[in-house]
This record gives structure tokens, sequence and C-alpha cells, in this order.
């Protein structure tokens, strides 16, 4: 059984779920959270907040891997470095602690949980919610995205830890 956290990163708004499971299994949601801070607050004391609250959670919770949402190419370049400043808190909170952090696109954590590259946020949010087993899909979207991150990871990381394990043997092997 492992337990991920997962962190739907945004600067206003940042998703966090715990999720534990193996792969192929229905996974138990453990808790879900959503770091909030205020868009007029100086940037060192938003991100200040965020690694605070996420340090935090990864104390409480204790999870033994961390996914984070990967920042892809927006429009908005204000947005995504907003989006890019809180992956890296997320990345670092992982690191502090020691513990192994891997990223996922939006879409293979979509093609992991509902399997299609391409779903909207109400398929994830659905399948989420079925795959949980719970009683009502959890809010905000932040929240459902990064269950379904911590999803993707039990079902979709130990595979892409072994086969980089091996590539990277591979590369080892290749150099002797």
């Amino acid at each position: 059984m492992v337990r991920v956290l997962g962190v739907d990163p945004g600067l206003t708004r940042c998703g966090v779920g715990v999720v534990e499971g193996v792969p192929g299994r229905q996974c138990k949601l453990i808790g879900y959270y959503v770091v909030y801070t205020d868009p007029d607050d100086d940037i060192s004391l938003r991100l200040l907040r965020l690694d605070t609250e996420l340090a935090a959670l990864v104390a409480e919770h204790k999870p033994q891997s961390v996914a984070v949402e990967r920042v892809f190419s927006q429009h908005n370049v204000r947005t995504v470095m907003g989006t890019a400043q809180a992956s890296g808190v997320a990345i670092l909170a992982g690191a502090r602690a020691g513990l192994p952090v891997t990223t996922y696109t939006p879409s293979e954590v979509k093609a992991a949980v509902t399997g299609s590259g391409v779903a909207d946020k109400k398929q994830v949010t659905g399948m989420v919610t079925r795959l949980l087993g719970l009683d009502a899909p959890p809010k905000p979207a932040d929240a459902a995205d990064a269950l379904a991150l911590a999803i993707c990871h039990i079902w979709r990381g130990g595979t892409r830890a072994r086969i980089e394990a091996a590539a990277l043997a591979a590369r080892r092997g290749a150099r002797r």
C-alpha cells in the first residue's frame, strides 16, 4: 500500500489530495485540501504560505511520494508564472521531506483516471468520485485534480519508476 500526496499547483488556489492504494485496485481517500493565498498579498508571502501549508500536510499525512502536475505553456504569462512558482514550492516540499517527487502532464493524469487524455474537468471529477467511492464530488475542482494526480501516480508511478531505474542501470552498464 502506497500513500501519495498529489498537488495541483496554483498560486491563488493550490489543490492537495492524499490517497492510498496499489496499482489496479480501488484507492482510498485520506483527505483533500485547498491552500488559498490572497492575490493582493506580496508574492513572497503567498509562496511562504504555500510552503508552510504544504510542509504541514506532508508532516501530517506522511506520504511515501509526491505527485505534482507539470506546468505547461499557457497563453496568459502571468497565470503560468504563478502556477510555475507554486509548482516549484510543491516540488521543494516533497524534496525537503526526502520524498520522491514525480511530475505528470495534465494529459497523463486525464488518461490515467478516465482513459482519455483529452477528458474535461467534469469527466475527471466524476471518475475521481467513482474511483474513490465518494458520495459527492470533491470540491473545488483543484482538490479533485490533486486527487487525480495521486491516483495517477499510484497506478502509473510505480511502473514509470521501474522503467526509469532500468534505463538508468542500462546507461550505467553501457559506460563500463
